[in-house]
């Protein structure tokens, strides 16, 4: 694998995929997004014996999308690391809790940001179950929420600038992953 451009030291790096998500190198993260090429990620979407699903407010200060709700916890697996065993990571380092996740389903999705910077994903989805407390990173996420489908579907509807792009995106896929399964992730 080869890097696009020399990392700094302590920046992140992603790893860069084809259409079908074959490793094809690696690039630092912020290179990638302001690139646009094709990346790994995840989405974790954790819900509640109530069926309720958790969802964060991204933190103010994040890079892009700061402030908008979105699901539980996303992110970038590194290098060699595998995406369920980074879906763990970073539950645990912005949510503070771990919880058994499965794997749903994978999509790409592409979107262009008003600050110059591209998502570009091949993006991996888990679904997880969590009844405990936990305590959330606060430099990665400023607010969290249960809430049911019907109430965020009603809350999406009324105010869809309140949302990440991506989460408006997953979140079709999600009820119809859903939905073919009885209604229980």
């Amino acid at each position: 694998m080869q890097s696009l451009t020399p990392p700094q030291l302590d920046e992140p790096l992603v790893i860069l995929v084809d259409q079908n998500d074959n490793e094809i190198g690696v690039a630092p993260k912020l290179q990638a997004h302001i690139d646009g090429v094709l990346h790994r990620a995840f989405s974790v979407f954790v819900f509640n014996s109530k069926g309720e699903l958790l969802l964060q407010q991204r933190a103010i200060e994040k890079y892009h999308s700061g402030g908008l709700w979105t699901n539980s916890c996303c992110s970038h697996p590194m290098p060699g690391e595998s995406t369920e065993a980074a879906a763990h990571r970073r539950l645990v380092e912005e949510m503070g809790f771990d919880c058994a996740l499965d794997h749903a389903f994978g999509f790409v999705y592409r979107t262009d940001f008003e600050n110059g910077l591209t998502e570009h994903e091949y993006d991996h989805v888990f679904f997880g179950h969590y009844e405990g407390d936990f305590q959330v990173n606060y430099e990665e996420v400023a607010s969290t929420r249960w809430i049911t489908l019907e109430d965020l579907d009603a809350w999406m509807t009324a105010k869809p600038e309140d949302f990440t792009f991506w989460f408006k995106h997953i979140y079709e896929q999600v009820k119809a992953h859903l939905a073919k399964k009885g209604g229980h992730a």
